[in-house]
């Protein structure tokens, strides 16, 4: 079984197993916080751990890095990585607002740039997002790619939740200068909704970011013809440590990439 049929079969289990636990009761709980550092719900803990029941009925060689579970090695000759954050948007989750994901990949080496596989599920309606390395990336059966045209809105996605004033300030002509901006609070899903034209930039330059939020996005972006670089401007790349914090943009072409970067202080 190739690893991208590995990662959409996991990803639809936790569909299975959560689509009726967002906004629920039962979907809470506080069970301390997990190794990414955040508080983790029931929800959280139930999708973890169908993944990891799922990778150890197949007898699957790899690592997990968890954002709740941590690191769990599955082999002591592992193939690779599986990045996971099983629920990603929690807290939309948890209240039942109707925006919330899981996001799981394969990376070969501890580099963000060695993610070769990503699947980002939709967890509310059971779309899937996917891609392997050279090959394109899906929604469902169905290829997808950044936005191409001149847009009639130009949206931009931008994260400064938590973000210091320092930040809100050099953000501020973004939001001034009649540009639509959309945040939803759930960054995987919000990568897969660029990759799939739905907004030309997304921004997040927090330092907050982790890799298991990003992972999946990383190669669905790619692969769909995006640009993703960090906040110098490079291709963006880390290592794939619990301690990584990344910022990132998202553009959907070098010109809407000039036009945005041009407007932050």
């Amino acid at each position: 079984m190739e690893v991208i049929e590995i990662l959409r079969e996991a990803s639809n289990r936790i569909y299975k197993n959560v689509k009726d636990l967002a906004g629920t009761e039962e979907a809470a709980g506080d069970f301390g916080r997990g190794a990414g550092g955040d508080i983790s719900r029931n929800i959280d803990i139930t999708a973890e751990q169908t993944v990891l029941d799922y990778l150890k009925e197949i007898k699957f060689e790899c690592i997990v890095l968890g954002e709740e579970c941590g690191r769990v090695e599955l082999s002591d000759n592992p193939k690779g990585y599986i990045i996971m954050d099983a629920i990603d948007g929690s807290a939309n989750a948890v209240r039942g607002v109707p925006f919330f994901c899981s996001s799981l990949a394969f990376a070969t080496e501890n580099k963000l740039s060695s993610i070769t596989d990503g699947v980002i599920t939709d967890l509310t309606n059971g779309d899937m997002y996917w891609a392997s390395e050279g090959k394109g990336s899906f929604l469902n059966e169905k290829q997808i790619k950044v936005q191409q045209k001149e847009p009639i809105y130009k949206i931009v996605g931008i994260n400064t939740s938590g973000g210091s004033n320092e930040l809100m300030q050099r953000m501020y002509p973004i939001f001034q200068n009649h540009n639509h901006t959309r945040h939803f609070g759930a960054n995987a899903l919000e990568m897969a909704l660029f990759a799939r034209g739905l907004m030309d930039v997304f921004i997040d330059f927090r330092d907050k970011i982790r890799i298991q939020d990003i992972a999946a996005g990383c190669i669905i972006v790619k692969e769909s013809g995006g640009l993703l670089l960090d906040a110098d401007l490079n291709p963006l790349d880390a290592d794939l440590s619990y301690e990584t914090r990344v910022s990132f943009i998202a553009a959907a072409n070098q010109k809407i990439l000039d036009e945005i970067m041009s407007q932050i202080n």
